[in-house]
């Protein structure tokens, strides 16, 4: 072997010695560069489709999160009507005087672009009131629907149906839908007593449509919808699947968890990206071909000959010029790739070299371009989230205070305790101009203890000074800040829950002081205390515990505190039984003027 391999070589050196240098120099620099550029092809290719991968991947992931946003969007605008109807109108209705129709009409006309019916039965499956059509199909059991079943079992949830004909109604036109049934139990009143109804909202189907259809024309590949069991309820070949002519991979897609998988189904490798829809368990899935993410074989050699071509037409110059010509290009191209693969997205890629680099770098920075867009979109609509979060929780202010303030107002007026009125009135006026404070959110901790001063001393008069009140604020926090109406619900707390049914004198304490450079402000009262059970859901879930008061509760204050100043600040609850509760508001030190 050796001796055959030295007799090659051999011949080459004999054969090079009849032939010019520059025709050796031309043979040599030709392989050089055929095998350099070879390589340097293949390189670029496999970068390219690592890239390519991780950014398509990253893309579907945005376009999902997109859709999931419309259609949370389209869900709760299903609950915001049933809510609507439950709350403005049956709650308000006794059913022995007046009927539901007019004001079911007019939230049906309200929303009929998007609605297809709204109907309210009995428990016993009897039709009160329906729009647009109540002409209800005869012999039709209401109680054996699926949706009317399901609001039975579970009479505390929203329960929203898989796409279906509606079929409840004679219909003069025969013009059935396809729709997306909401259905709860609802109380209904008669004469003053109440009984269970179930109340029906049918969404009209193309809404789910219409979001899918525009995301398809706009996206590779596919996006479908199904339920959390894995069956079908949007498909943009639905058709064909109906017809066994195509099939799909629903049912193993829909038991992946959030995110992005391989799978080869059919013979044919792709990525599912999946995504769970809040309220329903719905699966919102992507599927792209793997395919997708790399150059075709043709598209690769017509890659390789044009690099080869460009290679042998330059041979006659110098190997450097030659290298630099064409490694030059490939290497800042890399560069900016490798920088884009560690997730810098503020660069300039770079677009130059031959044709096919440049269009490869003009094609990476439409990427990082449209990256930049939508995630500029995204940290837009999380502001507008939170935002909307926070205003929300600030709103949440029961009127019943209020009510009962004026009742022991007037009551003081006609038994002609006329001082006692004008300071009660005096204190309510402070009360709500603190609760105002122009539109901010943002007040100093003395205008907080202020509103919450006005607030004790209208509770004091009302319950007859059945309980003591003890603050004591350090003044060198007074002028820091606070979100405004976070002690006074922690006051109401202890005085409905803790002191108001004591048998013996009540006693509420408010102290204020700087700890670990940080502010706190504790509320403590002697009264009968709460479970330790209590403690790990109490900040968490407001329909156990707040049944009455201001309504905002110790969850919303929670809540807000960390919505404004983050997750380690907030509300800390320590309680024993029959000892009594105290609840630390831990916030930053922040001057008020600062936050201004």
């Amino acid at each position: 072997m050796k001796n055959r391999i030295k007799e090659f070589l051999m011949k080459i050196a004999h054969y090079s010695k009849h032939r010019t240098i520059q025709f050796t120099l031309s043979i040599s620099f030709s392989i050089v560069a055929l095998l350099g550029m070879t390589f340097s092809g293949y390189m670029v290719y496999s970068r390219y489709a690592s890239s390519t991968k991780e950014l398509t991947i990253e893309s579907k992931e945005q376009l999902i999160d997109q859709i999931n946003m419309n259609l949370n969007d389209y869900l709760r605008n299903m609950m915001r009507i049933s809510n609507s109807m439950y709350y403005t109108v049956i709650k308000k209705t006794d059913l022995a005087k007046d009927t539901l129709e007019e004001e079911m009409s007019l939230l049906y006309e309200a929303n009929k672009d998007n609605l297809v019916s709204i109907v309210c039965f009995q428990g016993d499956g009897a039709l009160i009131a329906a729009t647009p059509i109540n002409n209800l199909k005869a012999g039709l059991n209401a109680t054996n629907q699926s949706w009317f079943y399901n609001a039975n079992q579970e009479i505390e949830n929203l329960h929203f149906s898989t796409p279906h004909v509606q079929n409840l109604f004679n219909d003069s036109s025969f013009n059935y839908h396809w729709v997306i049934s909401l259905s709860r139990v609802v109380e209904l009143t008669r004469n003053g007593n109440i009984s269970r109804g179930i109340l029906l909202v049918d969404m009209n189907y193309s809404g789910i449509e219409q979001i899918f259809t525009k995301m398809n024309k706009n996206s590779s590949g596919y996006v479908y919808l199904t339920d959390g069991n894995g069956e079908i309820i949007y498909h943009p070949k639905q058709n064909l699947i109906n017809s066994s002519l195509l099939h799909e991979n629903n049912k193993r897609a829909a038991a992946y968890s959030d995110g992005t998988h391989e799978e080869t189904f059919a013979g044919k490798e792709r990525m599912v990206t999946v995504s769970t829809v809040g309220y329903t368990g719905w699966k919102i899935i992507n599927v792209t071909p793997t395919n997708e993410f790399f150059m075709s074989y043709n598209q690769m050699q017509f890659f390789t000959g044009i690099i080869l071509a460009l290679t042998i037409s330059l041979i006659f110059f110098a190997n450097q010029f030659v290298s630099y010509l064409i490694g030059n290009p490939i290497k800042k191209l890399d560069d900016s790739v490798k920088d884009l693969e560690y997730g810098k997205l503020d660069l300039n890629i770079y677009v130059g070299g031959s044709y096919e680099i440049r269009h490869l770098g003009r094609t990476i920075t439409s990427m990082v371009k449209q990256l930049h867009e939508l995630m500029d979109e995204i940290v837009i609509e999380q502001e507008q989230k939170r935002k909307s979060e926070f205003d929300a929780l600030q709103a949440q202010i029961n009127p019943h205070f209020l009510y009962n303030t004026l009742d022991s107002i007037v009551w003081m007026v006609e038994s002609e305790r006329y001082q006692e009125a004008i300071f009660m009135v005096t204190a309510l006026a402070n009360l709500f101009r603190i609760s105002l404070s122009k539109g901010k959110n943002i007040i100093t901790i003395r205008e907080e203890i202020e509103h919450a001063q006005n607030y004790l001393f209208i509770q004091k008069i009302r319950y007859k000074n059945r309980f003591q009140i003890d603050i004591d604020i350090d003044p060198e926090i007074n002028e820091y800040c606070t979100i405004k109406l976070i002690v006074q619900p922690l006051l109401e707390n202890a005085i409905y829950h803790g002191v108001e049914y004591m048998d013996g004198e009540g006693e509420i304490k408010v102290r204020g002081y700087l700890k670990d450079n940080d502010v706190y402000i504790d509320v403590t009262d002697n009264g009968l205390g709460m479970p330790e059970e209590s403690l790990d859901y109490i900040l968490t879930d407001e329909k156990r515990e707040h049944k009455k008061g201001s309504g905002i509760g110790l969850s919303n204050v929670h809540q807000r505190i960390q919505l404004y100043f983050g997750k380690e600040y907030g509300l800390e609850i320590e309680s024993v039984l029959d000892e009594g509760t105290t609840i630390h508001i831990h916030l930053p030190k922040v001057p008020y003027e600062s936050e201004r």
